[in-house]
């Protein structure tokens, strides 16, 4: 009786697909040196230059203060640079966080044909479409 609580429980089998994606995820990109999180940070980062860090925060759907840590492991790296700007902190890729798009956007793509090839393309494509659209109503709740 238990495996049917288990099997029909949508938390417990989110956060088993988030471990097992995860793991697939870090080997993606382990050749970029970055955990998933930090080179999905990182992307965006590249993509907007400028990006204040609480719009950082609300695109990656993480809470501020793990995104101000993430950023300073970023600045750490010098993959990217804070700048002040009147009040805010703005954030800005480095020649060296730039260097790394090809490299991230691979190991992207290779995450997304992983996932297509455990699951089906199709399977893959519905599954994140649903899984996005769960969060954003999950997150309207709050």
């Amino acid at each position: 009786m238990r495996e049917k609580y288990l099997e029909d429980c949508l938390y417990f089998n989110v956060n088993r697909m988030s471990r097992a994606i995860t793991r697939v995820a870090e080997k993606c990109f382990h050749d970029t040196g970055l955990s998933p999180t930090l080179a999905f940070m990182l992307m965006a980062v590249n993509s907007k230059p400028g990006i204040s860090q609480t719009e950082l925060g609300a695109e990656l759907h993480i809470a501020p203060s793990t995104i101000t840590r993430f950023v300073d492991k970023l600045v750490k790296e010098q993959l990217i640079e804070r700048k002040a700007i009147r009040t805010k902190a703005l954030i800005y890729p480095t020649d060296k966080g730039l260097a790394l798009q090809q490299a991230l956007d691979e190991s992207w793509e290779g995450l997304q044909k992983a996932c297509s090839e455990f699951l089906g393309e199709k399977n893959s494509k519905d599954l994140t479409v649903k899984l996005f659209e769960a969060g954003n109503i999950l997150e309207e709740e709050k």
